[in-house]
Parts: C-alpha cells; structure tokens; sequence
C-alpha cells in the first residue's frame, strides 16, 4: 500500500527550506536510488468457488472470486484465468536477468487489488540530463497487474526522473505480450524485452528527452494563471477554495508551492517543465485514479503543457 510518507515525500523534500539548502549542497546527488517504495505486491491470492465457500448457489458467471490476502476482491466466471503476480512479475524478472539488463525495483500494492512494479534501468549509458545537466531521467518499464479488474494487466515503457518519485508515464511504447487462458490456468508469454529496450532507446526516448528540453527553455510567466488553466482544462481538480473563497485549493497550492521549490532547487524561473512534473506529482499522489487513469491522463498532460511551449 502506498505510504504516507511515499506521497509527501517530495512536496516536502522540495518546499522545505532545510532540506532544500541540502540538495543544493549536494548538488541534487540523486543517483543513489536505494530509497524507492518497495511494497509487498506478491501476497497470497487464489481463485476459489463460490458456491463451495458459501453453500449456495451463484448467478452465471458469477461463480468464481479472487481472493487476496484473505479478503474476497471480485467476483468472476468460471472460466477466469487468475494471473497471481509471482508468476507475472515472476516471468517479467527472468526475462530482464537473462537479458542481462540492470534495474532498479520500486513496487506498489493498493490495497491488495492493484499492482504496479517499475524497473529502472540502472545504466548510466541510458542517462539524459535535462536543464543544464542537472536534472537526471532514466528510461523504465512499468508493469501493472491487478486482482479486483481495476486495470489491465499491461506493461509499458516510461521516464523516470530522479528529483521526483513517481515516473513520467508518457511514452507510448507499449511491451506487447499474450496471455493465455487455458480454463483456470494462465500462461504468460512475454517478448525479449532487451530487444523491445533497444527499439524504445533507438526512436521514443531521446524524441521525448528532446520535448523536455523545450519544456524546460519555455517560462511560465504567471503561476496561478498556468496552475488554473491546466487544471480546469483538463478537469483534473477545481483551482479555488470555493465559489465564495477565490483563494488556491489544497490541489493548487501543492502545484504551486512545487514549482517554486524545483525552481528555487535548479536555480532557474519556474518553467513549463516544473509545471509538468508538478501536476505529474499530485496526479500520482493525491488523486484517487487507478494505473490505468493516471498513465491516460498524464499523456494528455503532457500533451497540454507541450502546446503551451
């Protein structure tokens, strides 16, 4: 599950003025990514009869539910094929090891029902730096699974950002993958995914490094009118307090407050950049979206503060 201190992590590293004096001092030294969320996702799950559990019958298609760590998360067919996550994420992680690919693991558990584990890959030759070299992305996979129907089971490439914790989920390159159904049996067959890395290396990843460069060249002249219109725009959450009180909501405050303090942090104006990563920040940490919703709508984020640029 996602922690407390998972979600505030970096509205709080950023806008706190002791941990900021810190960075600079370090001269923002994230290379060490031993801190990331390491939540358990492989709890014990199993596809049981429904009928047997209770002694009574069940509607068609409803006969079956998935049960994880003890607590009943859906109801399903009969002809369901559960897909536990040691074996998904099991397979996803032979196939990374025999490709030789070095990662670093971050995973997260919602509540026993959905899961998502991203693989940063951990070679410094993947490395992009954005803003004067100072602000470090790497390329990862995300695979997400989940036992309630909430998300797909889905694999995707994405960015990660080292000064942030939650990953840019804009890149469209998907790793494809089959799932087979044989009744209540599942087979899992997964590409080579050293060869999917190098297609994603070789055409998306620097075409989105370059975007983020003009991201980053482009200033944001007034703060609260870019936090407004983004966020009405793309409905992600109201900018005022109220219709009586005109003042920054909790949502925009955090945006906000998040700017300044990458801004203060990088020694630059508050730039579309900043402004990207912190919506991607309160998307990621504040709004109750699923996998699914997020990766959508931080695409069409991204997408919005490009064509401000």
């Amino acid at each position: 599950m996602e922690s407390k201190k998972s979600v505030t992590f970096v509205s709080e590293l950023i806008t706190n003025p002791k941990n900021l004096n810190i960075m600079k001092n370090e001269r923002i030294s994230f290379s060490n990514l031993a801190n990331l969320q390491n939540d358990n996702v492989f709890v014990t799950s199993e596809n049981r009869n429904l009928s047997e559990l209770t002694g009574l019958p069940t509607r068609r298609g409803l006969e079956n539910v998935i049960i994880s760590d003890g607590q009943i998360v859906n109801a399903v067919s009969s002809g369901y094929g559960h897909l536990p996550n040691e074996v998904f994420f099991g397979e996803v992680e032979n196939k990374l090891n025999d490709a030789g690919i070095k990662y670093v693991k971050r995973s997260i558990n919602r509540e026993n029902r959905s899961f998502a584990v991203d693989y940063i890959l951990n070679d410094d030759s993947f490395i992009v730096k954005v803003k004067n070299g100072t602000d470090v992305v790497r390329p990862m996979l995300r695979f997400v699974n989940s036992y309630d129907g909430s998300c797909k089971t889905s694999g995707n490439f994405g960015i990660y950002r080292q000064v942030c914790t939650n990953g840019l989920h804009v890149a469209d390159f998907s790793v494809g993958f089959s799932v087979k159904h044989r009744g209540a049996i599942v087979e899992l067959v997964l590409p080579e995914i050293s060869n999917l890395t190098n297609m994603f290396m070789e055409n998306e990843y620097y075409t989105l490094s370059k975007k983020f460069e003009v991201l980053a060249e482009r200033k944001i002249v007034d703060l609260e009118g870019f936090v407004k219109a983004t966020a009405t725009d793309l409905n992600l959450f109201k900018f005022a307090m109220s219709e009586k009180n005109p003042m920054p909501s909790l949502n925009a405050r955090m945006v906000i407050d998040i700017i300044k303090g990458e801004s203060e942090l990088f020694g630059s104006e508050p730039t579309l950049w900043n402004g990207y990563n912190a919506f991607n920040e309160v998307l990621h940490t504040k709004l109750k979206k699923s996998f699914d919703q997020q990766k959508n709508i931080d695409s069409k984020l991204f997408n919005h503060i490009l064509e401000m640029a």
